[in-house]
């Protein structure tokens, strides 16, 4: 059972969805099926088929929220600090090519959302990143092929 790193924003979002799916969306499906089931004949019931598709939806992604939270490690990056890249930084890079300046915080598989800036620790990039320092080059095989970049700056807001 490996630990799931995350971000206390990370963790608390995973918590909140946690408790949306069970305190709202529980009863919610519940309600639907016991309603489908009053409009009599289940074989044929469309309504009851799609509630009963819902609530196991619903219930399989409970059991991966809290199989997630039961393993995960929250970590304070406020707390951390240094000029070598690891969970929590923000780094910020300079594509060689394009001379192009993106900024990203390294963070857990679940609260990765690359538009906000945000990569998994377990991304190509990320792993290309950890354990290095501002002013390193480093190259990562891309879908679009092999890309260049310059660690400008390794932060930790």
């Amino acid at each position: 059972m490996d630990k799931i790193p995350m971000t206390p924003a990370g963790h608390a979002a995973l918590e909140a969805e946690l408790k949306e799916r069970q305190q709202v969306q529980r009863p919610r499906i519940i309600a639907a099926i016991s309603e489908a089931r009053s409009h009599g004949d289940l074989s044929e019931n469309a309504e009851y088929h799609a509630a009963k598709e819902a609530q196991g939806h619903n219930e399989g992604r409970v059991a991966e929220l809290e199989d997630m939270l039961s393993r995960a490690e929250v970590i304070d990056v406020t707390k951390l600090s240094g000029d070598t890249v690891k969970f929590g930084a923000r780094v910020t890079l300079i594509d060689e090519d394009t001379e192009e300046q993106k900024t990203y915080q390294i963070v857990g598989e679940s609260e990765a959302d690359v538009r906000s800036g945000k990569i998994s620790i377990g991304s190509p990039l990320a792993r290309a990143l950890v354990g290095k320092k501002k002013g390193v080059s480093v190259e990562v095989n891309t879908p679009k092929g092999p890309k260049a970049y310059e660690i400008a700056n390794v932060a930790w807001s």
